[in-house]
């Protein structure tokens, strides 16, 4: 049995390789959550990531400890939530399958996509701006890595104007809910 907490677990991990272990994954957040099923990888050298010009204010958790969030705004409205790897490399989580809390999501979401997108997703899980750089670790904020690998469906990132054909987007092959389908 690893005994090792998830941040001590992904401690040497970079971005591309979390985003494909975190599919499958269990996700809690103050009794919400699910299963993960799909992920972005970003990471320092990508245009596409936040952390491409150096540190900031913004994305000063992008360069913090592994296994703590990445929390953002987009587009000035919606949260969006990442879990951080190595300095600069983060993993978008776009899509849940819900299991715990449902009722308390679709309070939150007042609609039948609870989890099938990353502003969806937080809302529904109460993500707060406050998250960011909180470590994934306590009861109330966790993540749980899977025993087994799933098969993956891999294809190129969505939602970005650079680096647009990099194949870093990652989803749980065979399930309904992901953000959008996977090319062919």
């Amino acid at each position: 049995m690893n005994r090792q907490t998830f941040p001590q677990q992904i401690a040497d991990l970079d971005g591309l390789t979390l985003a494909r272990r975190l599919i499958g994954a269990s996700l809690l957040v103050r009794g919400c959550g699910g299963v993960i099923i799909e992920t972005e990888a970003y990471g320092p050298d990508d245009p596409a990531s936040h952390s491409f010009r150096g540190p900031t204010r913004r994305n000063a958790a992008m360069f913090g400890p592994a296994g703590h969030a990445y929390v953002y705004r987009s587009y000035g409205i919606h949260l969006c939530l990442n879990v951080v790897a190595r300095p600069g490399e983060a993993v978008l989580i776009r899509a849940l399958m819900p299991s715990s809390g449902v009722q308390q999501m679709q309070a939150r979401r007042n609609s039948a996509m609870l989890c099938n997108g990353p502003g969806r997703l937080t809302q529904a899980l109460g993500i707060r701006a406050e998250d960011d750089g909180r470590a994934f670790g306590d009861d109330d904020f966790k993540i749980a890595l899977a025993a087994e690998r799933h098969d993956l469906l891999v294809g190129p990132r969505i939602g970005i104007s650079k680096a647009q054909d990099l194949p870093w987007r990652f989803g749980l092959a065979g399930t309904t809910g992901l953000s959008r389908p996977f090319p062919r």
